[in-house]
């Protein structure tokens, strides 16, 4: 059985969400969220906020203990971008990408992870 969980829109770039993703994927739920805590990166508590929500999930569906459960799949896809112009030099202007990001988390049994 698996319990998911998905943020969409998180005010983050992917690839400063893929670094922090890349390294609980495979994880116990509970180590990961330990790790999450002591991560310096802005995007670990989006991350850490969403592995909470993934794990109430679990919880809700009397799966089985939240904390032992494997994140069986974690990934980041690209959202959309923002484009603001900021005035340069010389009368000149420069476009700022203001990046989005969608995040997924998948979280199963230990014993399910084969299949």
């Amino acid at each position: 059985m698996e319990a998911r969980a998905i943020l969409r829109y998180a005010r983050c770039t992917p690839r400063k969400a893929r670094r922090v993703v890349d390294l609980i994927r495979g994880k116990k739920a509970g180590d990961a969220m330990v790790q999450l805590r002591f991560m310096p990166y802005r995007a670990a508590r989006f991350v850490e906020k969403l592995l909470r929500s993934a794990m109430a999930n679990a919880e809700q569906k009397d799966v089985a203990v939240p904390e032992e459960m494997i994140i069986a799949e974690a990934y980041v896809d690209q959202g959309p971008m923002l484009k603001r112009v900021f005035p340069r030099a010389m009368g000149r202007a420069d476009i700022k990408k203001k990046k989005y990001c969608h995040i997924t988390i998948v979280l199963r049994e230990e014993e399910d992870i084969g299949t």
